[in-house]
Parts: structure tokens; sequence; C-alpha cells
């Protein structure tokens, strides 16, 4: 049952991360480069100190564009208020979690460092290995 299933087994342990220091546009190309839509930001003790994503980037270009210079750092247009949450949370919870907030990512946190990152792709793989039925699964192979 998904209900029993603990998100351990579904964060990512490895994603992408920035520091507040990183130049928006590195930044920009590593989120191209990667199909991804946001990445964590960490300080130099791996605590999380933000988020950046495709829309705080996009704020950036904006920004830029109106004052006539387009620079800056993850750490000027990062979200630094962030919600964090435990590695052993309920893959449901997890879910509730992201749709409440209106997230696609939430950082996981262990003994106050970042850990990795649950995202909406995590839960839908929990759901195709728990809840589709086998039938459906062979039908999609």
């Amino acid at each position: 049952m998904l209900q029993s299933v603990n998100g351990r087994d579904y964060m990512t342990s490895n994603p992408i991360t920035f520091t507040p220091d990183t130049n928006i546009f590195q930044a920009i190309e590593a989120l191209l480069e990667h199909k991804i839509s946001g990445a964590t930001v960490t300080n130099s003790e791996g605590a999380v100190v933000g988020v950046i994503s495709e829309f705080d980037c996009l704020k950036a270009i904006l920004d830029g564009s109106y004052y006539g210079q387009i620079n800056g750092t993850v750490g000027d247009y990062m979200t630094a208020n962030v919600e964090t949450i435990s590695a052993d949370a309920d893959i449901l919870e997890v879910a509730k979690r992201l749709i409440d907030g209106k997230r696609r990512r939430l950082p996981v946190i262990e003994n106050g460092k970042f850990a990795g990152q649950f995202s909406i792709r995590s839960i839908l793989k929990a759901v195709r290995d728990f809840d589709i039925p086998d039938q459906a699964k062979k039908k999609k192979k």
C-alpha cells in the first residue's frame, strides 16, 4: 500500500545544488543542461539556505533588463524561506506538503544538513511502483 511507503526510498540523494554566490547565469545554464526546474541552495556547511527556481531566474532576467544590466547571484534571487522535510516522512505526507505548498520539490534535512530532495517525480515513481496494477505495468513495457 502506498500509505506505508517510507519516503527515503524515493528521495533523490545527490541532486544539483547551488551556493548563494553562484552566478545566476551559471545556475540558469545548469537548470537547462540537467532539465530541472529548480534546485536547493546550500551554504559551505551544507545547511539549506534557499531554493532557486526557473521562476526566480526569469525574475532575475526581467529585473536586469529593466535596469539595463542582467547580472547577480543565486543569493540575490533565491527564495530564502524554505520548507524542509525528513527523509523518513511517509510518501503521502510528502505528497500533501508538495500540493499544499504548491511546490515542485522539498529539500530533505538530516542532522541539520541537506541530504537530498523529494520532488513531484519522486511521488509519481512511488505511485507507479506500488499502486499501479501489475496488468497496467505490463502493458506499458
